[in-house]
């Protein structure tokens, strides 16, 4: 069920700066831009521009960046599930992965993180996708943010819930062990009853957990 990726852009100024958000972003235009040095959460800059380039190229692989003049400063990621987890088990070809969230130091609390991702859902051909996204503490900059672990998973509880994410229950281990960890889900309006029930099965192989 791939799209086309018609990608859009919009100015968005905060604190006397000014920033492009801009997406999907095709691989051959992240090609020329350059990654903020700071943004260093999942892998060095440079090798982590090179990944965004490969997810932009994978099929219904979409970055949405905040660019400024000519710098990615933030990014949000989407993509098909890895293959070595359960959400990409059943082989849905409309479920689909809101990955990686980083916005540079310097540049957190201008609201870059809220603005990438309701620029994504701007699209209508999200309404085709169950989006869904596993948020662990572990992966959470809480040195760098001074939030507690649940300062911070309300954080980011708030930021899904500006395009209507909200929390469902699962029976993954990793999600299960630590309870702030979670599940975070959107279903499209035009997702099929068929594919709902499907996406239930992965949620939860003991179905006595239902």
């Amino acid at each position: 069920m791939q799209h086309p990726k018609n990608g859009t852009a919009a100015e968005y100024e905060k604190n006397g700066q000014l920033f492009v958000i801009e997406g999907p972003v095709p691989p051959e235009r992240l090609s020329k831009l350059e990654m903020h040095p700071l943004l260093d959460a999942f892998r060095r800059p440079a090798e982590q521009l090179e990944a965004l380039i490969e997810i932009a190229g994978l099929p219904e692989g979409r970055i949405i960046a905040a660019i400024q003049e000519e710098t990615i400063v933030g990014y949000v990621t989407f993509h098909y599930p890895d293959e070595m987890e359960r959400w990409s088990e059943a082989g849905m070809d409309d479920l689909i992965e809101l990955g990686a969230v980083e916005v540079a130091d310097p540049f957190r609390g201008f609201g870059l993180g809220s603005r990438l991702i309701r620029h994504a859902f701007q699209d209508q051909q999200m309404e085709a996708y169950i989006i869904f996204t596993t948020e662990y503490y572990w992966h959470w900059d809480l040195k760098g943010s001074g939030l507690s672990i649940w300062e911070y998973r309300n954080m980011m509880e708030r930021l899904m819930k500006t395009v209507d994410m909200v929390w469902y229950a699962t029976d993954d281990p990793e999600i299960c062990s630590h309870p702030a960890n979670c599940l975070m889900v959107r279903i499209g309006q035009h997702v099929p009853l068929q594919s709902r029930e499907q996406f239930d099965r992965i949620r939860f192989r003991q179905r006595f957990m239902y």
